[in-house]
């Protein structure tokens, strides 16, 4: 047992010795890295070589006050603007309701039992140890109640990751440290990388600072799109408030989840996994656009319209089938060709 206890006694100063030596090192080292990774302009922190920087001519929308960003002395969740949002919006002020008449009911109870059951009006304290109706009612009433609030909930986190459709358009945001990346495989397969905007640049356009970004995601309004997400170095999170998107970037997996938003506009989020010394530098901007103006920025970026050329050949086809119906000779070879 001595030997035993003069063990515990050497390892725990070994260990000591080994945290008052190693740490003042390794804080040294953490402050080197930050002070280097500090002293990198976030505009320079993607490879411009790498990927698309967009059109020159295409011009970003203009915000709309309180709408799709945090607002001075909120006290409630953002207004949403997708319809899982919106579901989610109404479950969470009807949970609201219902913790408030738990707790009051739980302390008017309390009250009671404190002005019942005093010491003055009670001279003679009871001796009931239990009370079977009690028990049976403090046990099924809050088993009853999670029952209620677990249906809606369960039918939210089903929707949330329901299956994107077949036409749902593809688009990937890809985290880097420390800006986000954003591919477009449906569209020619092209990216292009998003940078915060300093805050000088920000006021210039009308923007939040630490939330305004140089390349927004563009997406198409009302319309479901299959938003891939993934990372390149670390963990990353991909969250627009507005939108109750929230998904994990993590590296060598593809995160998948349906995504839509309602109507045209500029929504703003941030990363919301701690990913290193500018994690805090890391806005999202997602700019919904009606389907024809997002086309168009498409084309100004130098992809292409999905499914265009599915269209153009069904057109032709069912052009040469019309001729050959006419007994155009001609025709009856371009139908069959098409076919």
């Amino acid at each position: 047992m001595k030997t035993l206890g003069f063990h515990r006694i050497v390892a725990s100063l070994a260990l000591a010795f080994s945290l008052v030596i190693g740490t003042p090192a390794a804080m040294a080292q953490d402050a080197i890295e930050a002070a280097q990774l500090e002293s990198v302009d976030p505009a320079d922190a993607a490879n411009p070589d790498a990927v698309s920087e967009g059109s020159g001519g295409y011009e970003a929308m203009a915000p709309t006050e309180g709408k799709g960003m945090p607002i001075p002395g909120g006290w409630d969740v953002q207004a949403q603007y997708s319809e899982t949002g919106e579901t989610a919006y109404t479950l969470h002020h009807g949970l609201i309701w219902v913790m408030a008449a738990i707790s009051v009911f739980v302390l008017v109870l309390m009250l009671y039992t404190v002005f019942r059951f005093r010491q003055s009006a009670n001279p003679v304290p009871s001796k009931t140890s239990h009370n079977t109706l009690i028990e049976v009612v403090w046990t099924v009433v809050p088993a009853l109640i999670l029952l209620v609030i677990a249906v809606p909930s369960i039918t939210l986190i089903a929707k949330q990751y329901e299956t994107p459709p077949k036409d749902a358009i593809t688009i990937k945001a890809i985290g880097y440290q420390w800006y986000w990346g954003y591919a477009y495989p449906d569209n020619g397969d092209f990216e292009i990388v998003s940078n915060m905007l300093s805050a000088e640049e920000a006021d210039a356009r009308g923007e939040p600072h630490q939330l305004a970004v140089d390349n927004r995601m563009v997406v198409p309004a009302g319309v479901p799109i299959r938003l891939q997400v993934t990372a390149a170095d670390v963990i990353h999170s991909f969250a627009v408030p507005s939108l109750w998107f929230k998904m994990d970037a993590v590296p060598g997996r593809l995160n998948e989840r349906i995504f839509e938003v309602d109507e045209p506009g500029v929504y703003y989020g941030q990363c919301s996994e701690l990913c290193g010394a500018r994690h805090g530098y890391m806005p999202i901007a997602v700019e919904a656009l009606p389907m024809d103006e997002y086309n168009a920025w498409v084309l100004a970026q130098g992809g292409s319209i999905k499914g265009a050329g599915d269209d153009l050949a069904v057109e032709d086809a069912e052009s040469a089938a019309d001729a050959a119906a006419a007994g155009d000779a001609e025709g009856v070879t371009e139908a069959a060709a098409a076919e």
